[in-house]
């Protein structure tokens, strides 16, 4: 599983930077969204990944090892708040780019 979830956030990681690397407006978002999945991902599994486990304590005292750490969950889910509406942004300043320029390339000129 650690396998599996290590190869994905570097396929993850990997596009994103690619695509951080076009000269296209629209892939330069997609790979700001890829790199911030990758880094959500990594954030949670630095929580240890854990089925089946409780989040909180509860009055029963046993050994931390049998608890998930919540604190990796709340800044992943607000993360994906906080990515959403930075990328809902980011395609609203392309549109009205691209309608005042005419061209949807970074640098604003066609090649």
């Amino acid at each position: 599983m650690e396998l599996l979830l290590a190869i994905s956030i570097g396929i993850l990681g990997g596009s994103g930077v690619w695509l951080l690397l076009r000269p296209r407006t629209y892939q330069v978002i997609i790979g700001l969204s890829l790199c911030s999945y990758a880094v959500n991902l990594f954030i949670f599994s630095m929580g240890r990944l854990r089925s089946g486990a409780a989040p909180i304590l509860s009055s029963r005292t046993g050994s931390l090892a049998d608890y998930a750490d919540p604190l990796p969950q709340a800044l992943v889910l607000t993360a994906i708040v906080i990515g959403f509406a930075t990328t809902a942004l980011f395609l609203v300043v392309l549109l009205a780019s691209r309608g005042l320029t005419g061209t949807d390339h970074v640098d604003g000129q066609e090649q």
